[in-house]
């Protein structure tokens, strides 16, 4: 009865699933499971051998492609109008300065209108200033009156400065400006240009829409390199930092890890992680589901290949069990990395020694008996 009760408890305080990690504070140590030949083959228990291993091991994870947010921009109207034409479609690639679309805008008139009255006024003030310090230096004038003739021409150049700073907020170029100044024709229409060059992902607006200021025209990537949020068990977490590269089976690429998220996702209980490959020409899209295999590497310390189910979770370490005359030796592993098959771990073990891997109710049972002695 008392067997019984304790393997209920084992299955529900340890589950089946092993967990990644260093035995707790170091202070976890080989533990004799005295077993006999008869209980051994009464409980199922069953062996295979351990295998040494070059040191590294594998994490198959899944992941989304995603696009680097510094290498994404969102395209919005620079003023409130009637977009005449669209000039791209998605999935198009665009250079940089390349035109995006066509809006007509009376805020734009407004804004062209507005500079040209700031330059009339601006060069009126110059004149102005250039005036009174000519009477000024005939002694005609006070200086006093010189110094707020000068303090009006400086607020009509920084009212000027301003009035061009709106007009390159609304999309006008540089050379579009100068020849506002020197022609002094308003132009009705607007040309938006590629502020990146890269990838056309999504067309937000439409054309003979009518747009506010700031509303999404179309949204710009450049695709190399990109990103790859893989999704980790926490579990496996601690190996992270081992990761020597990542790679892409679908796509044949190899890539490395650039971040490790420091949250857990609650619904998931896995940590994220970016891996940066360079796609080239392989077909890597944004938003694309596929699957990952994180190398890790064991840092020179000595590295076991055991089958998976080999390794059991119980009081916050990972341990398998190993065979010896008097039955079994429990020995604390660090899990490095996991397979649905095969698991890589660090321990003191041996290439000669078998482990079990089926008949572990028992064995954990054993153990915690074992233990409270």
């Amino acid at each position: 009865m008392r067997r019984t009760l304790l393997l209920i408890l084992l299955v529900l305080a340890c589950g089946s699933a092993p967990a990644i990690g260093a035995p707790a504070n170091g202070q976890a140590r080989d533990i004799l499971v005295p077993l006999t030949d008869e209980q051994i083959r009464a409980a199922g228990v069953e062996t295979q051998p351990v295998e040494a291993e070059s040191g590294v091991g594998e994490i198959v994870v899944p992941g989304v492609v995603a696009v680097p947010p510094q290498q994404l921009r969102i395209v919005a109207a620079p003023a409130a109008g009637l977009v005449e034409t669209l000039l791209v479609a998605p999935d198009e690639d665009v250079k940089e300065g390349d035109p995006i679309a066509t809006l007509k805008s009376s805020e734009l008139v407004e804004a062209q209108r507005a500079f040209l009255l700031a330059m009339s006024e601006a060069n009126l003030a110059i004149e102005k200033l250039r005036r009174d310090e000519q009477l000024f230096k005939e002694r005609i004038i006070a200086e006093r009156r010189l110094i707020v003739t000068r303090a009006e021409a400086a607020q009509a150049r920084a009212t000027l400065d301003e009035r061009g700073q709106i007009l390159a907020l609304a999309g006008m170029t540089e050379g579009e400006i100068g020849a506002l100044r020197k022609d002094r024709k308003l132009a009705p229409s607007l040309l938006v240009r590629a502020p990146i060059g890269g990838t056309i992902l999504q067309r937000h607006g439409t054309t003979g829409e009518r747009v506010a200021a700031s509303a999404p025209l179309v949204t710009i990537a450049r695709l190399d390199p990109i990103w790859v949020n893989l999704q980790v068990p926490l579990s496996r977490a601690v190996a992270l930092d081992s990761v020597e590269r990542v790679h892409l089976p679908s796509a044949g690429l190899d890539g490395k890890l650039i971040r490790v998220g420091r949250t857990v996702d609650s619904a998931t209980q896995s940590v994220t992680a970016v891996a940066e490959f360079r796609p080239g020409r392989s077909p890597l899209r944004p938003g694309q589901a596929l699957t990952a295999i994180l190398r890790v590497k064991g840092g020179g310390a000595s590295q076991w290949r055991v089958p998976a189910d080999a390794v059991v979770s119980h009081l916050n370490h990972s341990w398998v069990f190993v065979r010896i005359p008097e039955g079994f030796r429990a020995v604390p592993v660090t899990l490095v990395s996991e397979t649905p098959q095969f698991a890589s771990v660090q321990g003191r073990l041996a290439a000669s020694e078998r482990v079990a891997t089926r008949g572990l109710l028992t064995l954990l049972a054993e153990l915690a008996e074992a233990e409270s002695k």
